[in-house]
């Protein structure tokens, strides 16, 4: 079965910038809310749940804008990307989230980015 994509965007209020592009592309930002533990060599990202280690690739990056991942045991075009966007009229700032998951698991797979999205903007103070 083809996984479906998905998006989901974040009001993360008047966050600037620089502060959330730390929080989703750093191996210290990210290990705030996303993983347990994170490190990165190069284009190489490890992430840690409970002991249990996966593995991504940056795919595409944008310094402040967006940071995409492929997982490395992907065997699809799946991708989950990460990109900021700012309303030029309010200052606002908005984390949007793209991400694919099966179709009997994509009410789940919405539901953990909430989750953890939750928990980046308390790291943040948002």
């Amino acid at each position: 079965m083809e996984k479906q994509k998905f998006r989901l965007e974040f009001a993360m209020r008047s966050v600037p910038v620089s502060l959330l592009w730390s929080y989703i592309s750093s191996a210290t930002g990210l290990k705030e809310w996303f993983a347990d533990a994170v490190s990165v060599a190069g284009k190489k990202y490890v992430f840690e749940w409970n002991g249990q280690e996966q593995c991504a690739t940056v795919i595409g990056r944008r310094d402040g804008v967006s940071i995409r991942f492929r997982w490395d045991d992907e065997t699809s075009r799946a991708y989950f990307e990460m990109s900021i966007s700012v309303n030029e009229m309010t200052d606002d700032t908005t984390l949007i989230v793209t991400d694919y998951a099966e179709p009997d698991e994509l009410d789940d797979s919405k539901e953990l980015w909430e989750t953890q999205v939750d928990t980046l903007r308390r790291a943040i103070g948002c």
